[in-house]
């Protein structure tokens, strides 16, 4: 049992698991402030724009089912306002993240589009090279005679 804590506490102490787990805090906090911000500020306006709708109202009403006076199935509500806000909500946050994983690209110099220098190769690869060359030379005389 010591020597599962002891891995646990070297897991958990690690720099990944600490940084995950602030990444997941902010994250969190960062996706109800982007929540509010579409929510509070952009949809208002755009429901106003199409005459007044408010996004989180729209939905379908599946009919509840009577039969003989007793009701069967309630109604069931398909809330695609809703859906369509929760949407708009990953558009920005995944266009936030990338922009944020960008920058911080930029900054720490980590460029994947810069194409890597050809590594410059030592002089023993070189007289390598120069040998085998020689060798493929002589080995041509040597099957002319």
């Amino acid at each position: 049992m010591s020597k599962f804590i002891q891995e646990f506490k070297k897991f958990a102490i690690k720099g990944n698991a600490v940084d995950m787990a602030v990444g997941i805090i902010i994250g969190t906090a960062f996706g109800k402030v982007i929540s509010s911000i579409v929510n509070d500020i952009i949809m208002p306006p755009i429901g106003w724009l199409i005459g007044g709708v408010d996004f989180s109202d729209l939905k379908v009403t599946m009919p509840s089912i009577v039969i003989s006076g007793v009701e069967q199935m309630k109604t069931a509500t398909i809330n695609y306002g809703n859906f369509i806000q929760t949407l708009i909500n990953f558009l920005i946050i995944a266009l936030c993240v990338f922009l944020m994983v960008k920058s911080l690209n930029r900054l720490t110099g980590k460029h994947k589009d810069v194409p890597q220098s050809i590594p410059k190769t030592s002089n023993e690869e070189k007289l390598l090279t120069e040998i085998r060359d020689l060798m493929k030379g002589e080995n041509k005389l040597t099957s002319r005679k």
